[in-house]
């Protein structure tokens, strides 16, 4: 084995000439995959006892890798390693100390393997942890929305569709929505973690190796299910990336849209929140602004998760078997996309503890626009039998006499509501309660108060 010297790349032999100073600069991804140094060691540690396992390296050879490895670990750990561009990658870089370290001996380390595989090892063992993470955050997340939905079962609010008052809800049936939306955020990377099970490990550059290793071993020394099928595939497959980036660009809409409302709710015309000074930012010209800008912030930061997916499925689109230089970008679309949805789901969790619904505006709102219009429709079907198209239009009539009158609907007298229907009686004044037309939602999913809380209940014992 040669020795990696004078800081050039370890194919330098093969190239006659300087490598263009631009391409030099491009070229390097040290400034990024240094992240996958732990990952990088790892598998090298994995790969060379699996070396020693076949009897393709010696005992002594194995631990002097080792014991070299774990040395340069504790280095990076506590920035003493020198990350030097010129050697292109954290696995050059890597191997490089090492051979300034144990000699050699270091050579032995890349036997049966090549950077291609050794990459996508790396970057699936990264994105494994790392995924695990983010299940853990976003169970954090889904804890605080629980807790605010308890202390607002009875909170009454106007639904909206189209941004126009619908029909009243319960605000905790609004906030568990989202709880909805964030587990089946949590099944996506779950599902993710299975799709990084297969172990890259070995195949090499693309078409396996001549050498008697054991792929097994390694997947078990990894904690992977199984090695990958095929060597080809396996250093073209970017579908993990794939998965990860659309399942972060998905969480990343969801945090958007309740920003959004957010947003819009904590507006001087709406004034259904209010938000904690922690959570808000001034203005340089006017005094009196209290801005929500951590909320801006995870509105806007959702088209850089989209970009990210849509620069690596624009790279895979037409790239044929097996590696190419493309396939660089990966990491560095992935690191970007991990590191915004932490940081979103960090800023939206403290957001979540530092807001406060206005419950008399909520109130006061949900009684405008004629919220209980639907609940009057369906009483008139199920206590006269009328079909509901009749109804609906006997219920517009009523609708358009209160807002000609500029009355709400529980203003109206029997008698006037008599000139319109005859059939109608008393009972019908009960239905224009708001807190009756939220009760009377009983079907499953529904904005009843039980129903509410049996669905707390219910996700508290599933986030345990």
């Amino acid at each position: 084995m040669v020795q990696n010297k004078n800081n050039k790349a370890v194919w330098n032999t093969r190239i006659k000439k300087d490598t263009s100073r631009i391409f030099k600069k491009v070229g390097s991804s040290i400034s990024v995959d240094k992240r996958l140094f732990k990952e990088d060691i790892q598998g090298s540690i994995a790969h060379v006892e699996m070396l020693f396992k076949q009897k393709i390296v010696s005992f002594k050879i194995k631990n002097k890798i080792i014991w070299g490895l774990n040395k340069i670990k504790n280095e990076i750990i506590k920035k003493k390693f020198n990350f030097n561009s010129n050697l292109e990658d954290i696995h050059i870089n890597i191997e490089n100390r090492l051979f300034e370290i144990i000699g050699e001996d270091a050579g032995y380390i890349h036997t049966g393997r090549s950077r291609n595989d050794q990459v996508i090892t790396d970057l699936k063992l990264w994105l494994r942890s790392s995924t695990v993470k983010i299940l853990n955050q976003l169970n954090n997340l889904i804890k605080i929305i629980i807790k605010d939905s308890e202390k607002n079962v009875k909170t009454i609010m106007p639904g909206f569709t189209h941004l126009k008052n619908a029909q009243p809800i319960s605000f905790a049936h609004y906030l568990l929505a989202y709880v909805e939306m964030f587990n089946r955020d949590k099944k996506r990377f779950q599902n993710n973690l299975e799709n990084l099970s297969e172990n890259p490990l070995g195949v090499a550059a693309l078409a396996g190796t001549n050498f008697n290793i054991d792929r097994n071993y390694t997947s078990k020394k990894l904690k992977f299910k199984n090695p990958t099928n095929n060597s080809i595939d396996t250093v073209s497959d970017r579908d993990f990336v794939l998965d990860f980036l659309y399942s972060v660009s998905v969480c990343s809409i969801h945090i958007s849209r309740m920003a959004e409302e957010f947003i819009i709710w904590n507006s001087d015309a709406f004034g259904l929140i209010k938000l904690n000074d922690k959570v808000v930012t001034g203005s340089s010209i006017m005094p009196q602004k209290k801005n929500p800008d951590p909320l801006e912030y995870l509105r806007g930061k959702t088209g850089s998760s989209f970009g990210n997916l849509f620069s690596m499925l624009t790279i895979l689109k037409g790239l044929p078997l097996s590696y190419f230089k493309d396939l660089q970008d990966d990491k560095e679309l992935v690191f970007n996309s991990y590191d915004q949805i932490k940081n979103s789901i960090l800023i939206l969790s403290e957001i979540l503890k530092n807001f406060t619904p206005n419950k008399k505006r909520m109130l006061e709102l949900a009684n405008i626009g004629y919220t209980t219009s639907t609940d009057l429709a369906d009483y008139i079907v199920i206590s006269y039998g009328l079909p509901f198209r009749k109804a609906y239009n006997i219920t517009s009539k009523i609708v358009n006499y209160a807002e000609s009158k500029k009355m709400s609907l529980d203003k109206l007298t029997l008698e006037e509501l008599k000139k319109i229907e005859p059939k109608l009686n008393e009972d019908i004044l009960k239905v224009f309660n708001l807190k009756n037309s939220i009760k009377s939602k009983k079907s499953y999913g529904g904005t009843s108060f039980e129903n509410i809380k049996k669905m707390i209940k219910k996700y508290k014992k599933e986030s345990k």
